[in-house]
């Protein structure tokens, strides 16, 4: 298994009785310091984490929880677990390395998108944002859209300082429409809380842009239909009534799916250029562990781990 998903460290033999781990609390802000600035090597981790998915070797049988706001990590002899994490940045920052990974492969047969637009403002945009940033990527234009103006404000505010002063860092617009963003842009982002399709016509799509369809619910069936699409996992992805569920109920089939993203990675399938490129992630939980072991190890080299040794209490089965 690859050093970065594997659990907390072993004995190196099982044949002795193995002790429950001591248990550790990590806060949000130790979650912060050890991501910040570090989104190469979570992207990076990311695609071992998608690479460990997609050959059937990723720590899936455990049952590990992925919680909007904790994260537990269990120990893998003996299940207890042996760390508590604040987990609202660690879904935010696999949600955002995944997007960022995605938008490099799937635009490598194809001209690198230059004028990215985001529909949907909130903090999952300004994640990828960052991740992007990170990762190298810079745009001549910006489009920014959301029914929520106060969202737009924010999200604006956000991008004024992050990319502010910075030579080639884009022009930040605000478009008063969907339509006009989709189709001033050759890379989009949807990142909303729709629970169903509002975006419905696949005209506006004609111009072919790379779409990471994070939010999952934002596009019909239509225009997935007329799209090469690209998930992380088949299975996850075609339920609870995602843009690619209503695509096989609506035509009771499954080849308008052209592959996975480890698909992509591992050269089995090449994105077309000729029609729009849509990925809509599910979301592993195998990306949360990876990352959640990450920031475990980070805290824990820089000897600010904070351990509660008695955790614990009245391990004898029988008293």
């Amino acid at each position: 298994m690859n050093p970065l998903l594997s659990p907390a460290p072993q004995p190196a033999t099982t044949s002795h009785p193995v002790a429950a781990p001591s248990f550790a609390v990590i806060s949000g802000e130790q979650v912060r310091r050890a991501l910040e600035g570090r989104e190469k090597q979570i992207v990076e981790l990311v695609e071992a984490a998608y690479r460990l998915h997609g050959a059937g070797s990723a720590n899936v049988a455990s049952g590990l929880p992925r919680a909007s706001a904790v994260l537990i990590l269990n120990d893998h002899d003996t299940g207890y677990p042996f760390a508590c994490l604040e987990s609202s940045i660690i879904s935010a920052t696999r949600t955002a390395a995944s997007a960022a990974l995605a938008a490099d492969w799937l635009s490598r047969t194809r001209p690198r998108p230059t004028r990215i637009g985001f529909v949907g403002t909130g903090l999952i945009a300004r994640y990828i944002h960052t991740f992007l940033a990170g990762t190298g990527w810079t745009f001549d234009t910006i489009g920014v859209h959301d029914v929520s103006a106060d969202s737009v404000m924010g999200f604006h505010g956000y991008l004024r300082r992050r990319v502010g002063g910075h030579e080639h860092s884009g022009q930040v617009t605000v478009h008063d429409s969907a339509e006009e963003l989709v189709r001033s842009s050759d890379l989009v982002v949807l990142a909303t809380i729709a629970d169903r399709p509002h975006i419905t016509d696949p005209g506006w799509f004609t111009h072919h842009p790379l779409v990471l369809h994070v939010s999952l619910r934002d596009l019909a069936p239509e225009i997935l239909l007329a799209s090469a699409n690209i998930v992380d996992d088949v299975e996850h992805c075609l339920k609870a009534d995602t843009s690619t569920h209503l695509a096989e109920q609506l035509t009771g089939r499954r080849d308008f799916l052209y592959g996975t993203l480890d698909d992509i990675m591992a050269g089995r399938v090449t994105p077309p250029a000729d029609r729009p490129v849509i990925f809509s992630p599910f979301g592993l939980g195998a990306l949360d562990l990876a990352v959640g072991k990450y920031v475990y190890d980070e805290v824990v080299r820089s000897g600010q781990l904070h351990l509660i040794d008695d955790f614990f209490h009245d391990l004898r089965r029988y008293g």
